[in-house]
């Protein structure tokens, strides 16, 4: 029966990927990109075997601050860095910190101690915001971790998530719902949205 279970393990996969890089405006004009999240498993630790859902650089900033507060002496892996110079328009720089926050994920799912953090489960597999993922991991919402995750789909249950309680933060404007100033219209040659500025980093941890 041992035997049976460590093979088992051994046929256990689980596969992350960052891409379709996307930039949103808000109504005062302030831009930021966020990023597609795909997973695909069939491990029996994610109750979802495929999702997809859409994050950005700041986000990932509290998830991994998260992560080390709760992670003991477990070294938690670093980020693409915050750059002053990034730019919304420079292909390079945002295929370089997509490929950063893949490798920062595929790092963190294949960490045991981390990969049973629950906000790490709500941040890949559904679309609450940090706000309301904390809340829902402290038991503060009325709906639990596991229902949040099962009936979060391509957008958010109204009769699941009180917006008012729990998306009243900035970070709520990150959502796959979309914005009104969100730009689709790509560059040629390229899946990276065009945008014609050079705005200093609107994805730092502390932007609005």
């Amino acid at each position: 029966m041992e035997g049976f279970f460590e093979t088992l393990s051994k046929n256990e996969f689980v596969s992350v990927c960052v891409r379709s890089p996307r930039i949103l405006r808000s109504k005062l004009w302030h831009a930021h990109i966020d990023y597609e999240i795909c997973l695909h498993t069939n491990s029996v630790c994610f109750q979802k075997k495929t999702s997809s859902v859409r994050r950005r650089y700041s986000e990932f900033v509290w998830l991994r601050h998260s992560l080390e507060r709760n992670a003991l002496d477990i070294e938690v892996p670093k980020l693409p860095p915050w750059n002053p110079f990034f730019s919304l328009s420079n292909t390079q720089l945002v295929t370089q910190r997509m490929e950063g926050l893949q490798e920062f994920l595929q790092i963190v799912i294949h960490t045991p101690l981390l990969l049973s953090d629950s906000r790490l489960h709500l941040f890949l597999q559904s679309e609450l915001s940090v706000l309301c993922i904390e809340k829902c991991v402290q038991g503060k919402t009325r709906f639990t971790v596991s229902q949040a995750i099962q009936r979060s789909m391509s957008r958010y249950d109204s009769s699941l998530v009180d917006k008012a309680s729990c998306d009243s933060d900035s970070e709520s404007t990150s959502s796959s719902t979309g914005l009104e100033g969100s730009l689709d219209t790509p560059m040629r040659g390229s899946p990276i949205p065009f945008f014609d500025s050079t705005d200093a980093d609107p994805d730092s941890f502390s932007d609005s």
